[in-house]
């Protein structure tokens, strides 16, 4: 089997099932994308992409999209939550590209999933396909949906999220552990709360942790407020686990009633917000079975405080197209490609995971340094230089 003969199908069209098709094409490699909405769109608020994903969109040809549509920060600003003095500053911008060999972007979700969606052609992406069922057997996989129909494929990339159907069927008794926490994430004009178009700023105070970002050039700001999760009448378990449900904009307003007035009104300018409840899950034990993998959050979800959901998801396709590309040609190459791709990205993910678990790069109790040193290793991360060492670029 060539490798421009193997048919791959990716379930999921948000930034990791777009991204692996990126690459995937880019590798010459078949790729049908099966996405269970009727449009392809994202929904959400700000996004981060930190220089280890950013490097990597780069390498795939979206480095002018991205430059023309994203916010490249020229500073991290600490702040004082009764006060507003300003109580560090960390240059990044061009010191960060210098330091870490790629830029760290702020934008809004929706965009960047637009310039990804933008690179797939539209006859690869199959929408209303909601996978119910899926199947192996010694010619392929065999993928049900729920109209009644089916595709086959080589190779099954589900990258559909932690709710993935795949998913379950590799851990079908996990359970996710509540937090006690909720992200509660809004975008809201720029010129209300007046900040810095070109700064990332934090509060930590003693409700919660705030942190605002500019997106779409600066015209918008997007902030995201991480709270003890105690809003909802019947408990945050019963309201289920999503970060796109609406937050009551009531008691957001309350818990900063008392942070000082440019916080305050940030939170105050937003008409509404998403409530994200705070799940962890402990890393799975595989990711992967003969013919089928998982991808970004359907195989490592985790905690949103090292900002890296995105970041993670973009090697884990860069990392899966590399080793098809370079397998799958072989007798059990597809087999073995998997494989190495969970022998690669497990460990890692599994310690990005653990970083965040503990407020990732919000942690600002040892001084303003430690925001960037906390997550430096993860920033300087480079999982083709990875691949390149293993003899597969």
């Amino acid at each position: 089997m060539s490798p421009d003969r193997i048919r791959i199908a990716v379930v999921g069209a948000g930034i990791g099932g777009l991204t692996a098709a990126i690459a995937l094409r880019g590798a010459g490699l078949h790729v049908d994308v099966y996405e269970q909405a009727p449009v392809l769109t994202e929904v959400g608020a700000g996004i981060h992409l930190a220089p280890n994903g950013s490097r990597l969109l780069h390498r795939l040809g979206l480095g002018e999209s991205l430059r023309a549509h994203a916010v490249r920060p020229e500073e991290l600003e600490v702040r004082a939550w009764d006060t507003g003095a300003v109580l560090a500053r960390q240059p990044m911008g061009a010191t960060w590209e210098t330091r870490f060999a790629g830029s760290h972007y702020t934008l809004h979700r929706a965009d960047l999933h637009r310039l990804l969606a933008e690179r797939v052609p539209a006859s690869a992406v199959h929408l209303r396909h909601r996978v119910v069922a899926v199947t192996e057997d010694t010619d392929g996989v065999r993928i049900d949906f729920a109209d009644g129909t089916h595709a086959r494929a080589d190779v099954l990339v589900a990258a559909d999220g932690v709710h993935s159907v795949v998913r379950r069927t590799l851990a079908p008794a996990e359970r996710p552990v509540l937090t006690g926490s909720a992200a509660i994430r809004a975008v809201v004009p720029a010129d209300g709360p007046a900040l810095p178009v070109d700064a990332m700023l934090t509060w930590s105070g003693p409700t919660g942790r705030l942190l605002a970002h500019p997106v779409r050039g600066g015209r918008q700001t997007a902030f995201v407020a991480v709270l003890a999760d105690g809003s909802d009448v019947d408990g945050p378990a019963a309201a289920g686990e999503s970060w796109s449900r609406a937050a009551d904009i009531a008691a957001l307003r309350w818990a900063f009633a008392d942070w000082e007035p440019t916080a305050r009104k940030l939170v105050e300018s937003a008409a509404e917000a998403g409530h994200w409840t705070l799940y962890d899950r402990e890393p799975l034990p595989r990711w992967s079975t003969e013919r089928t993998t998982l991808l970004g959050d359907a195989a490592h979800p985790m905690l949103p405080h090292h900002g890296q959901g995105a970041s993670q998801a973009i090697e884990d396709a860069v990392a899966l197209a590399a080793l098809l590309a370079h397998h799958g040609d072989r007798p059990g190459g597809v087999r073995e490609a998997l494989r190495r791709y969970e022998e690669l990205r497990l460990d890692h993910t599994s310690r990005v995971r653990l970083g965040s678990l503990g407020g990732g790069s919000q942690r600002l109790g040892a001084g303003v340094a430690h925001v960037v040193d906390d997550v430096t290793w993860v920033q300087r991360y480079d999982v083709q230089a990875e691949l390149a060492a293993a003899g597969v670029l």
